[in-house]
């Protein structure tokens, strides 16, 4: 069968939630997001181990900012990678798409914004009320 769009994804009626279609297209989501943050990762071993020991005080300072952001970023994309990892489990366990706290349908909509999601938005929410609220 032919690879399922985003649009097909959407029009997909209510009872047909999660079905092995809808479910291999966000796994091939996933496992894209997946190489690209480890080709970005590559990259950028790559970047910091070509650069050269610079004697402009000024300019070293530069490209320690530089590295510093660059590693901070990879730091996310880190941890993002484990979301994903984690994510996959999930597809191959069938539980993908069903909130953490509920057990509701997350949605596709949501989904398709964010193929990590654990949570429905309500959820999501809660959460973050509940943070806030003990964070004060």
């Amino acid at each position: 069968m032919a690879q399922l769009t985003e649009q097909d994804i959407l029009s997909a009626h209510g009872d047909d939630y999660m079905n092995a279609d809808q479910m291999e297209f966000f796994k091939e989501r996933l496992l894209q997001m997946q190489q690209e943050l480890i080709s970005n990762a590559d990259a950028t071993t790559n970047h910091l181990q070509e650069q050269e020991a610079t004697p402009d005080p000024a300019d070293r300072a530069t490209l320690e900012e530089e590295y510093a952001l660059e590693l901070r970023t990879r730091d996310r994309e880190r941890k993002l990678l484990q979301k994903i990892q984690s994510t996959l489990k999930k597809i191959e366990d069938g539980s993908y798409g069903y909130c953490e706290d509920t057990g509701e349908p997350i949605g596709v909509k949501r989904l398709l914004a964010r193929p990590t999601a654990t949570l429905t938005v309500e959820a999501q929410e809660r959460r973050e009320r509940m943070k806030k609220q003990f964070a004060d």
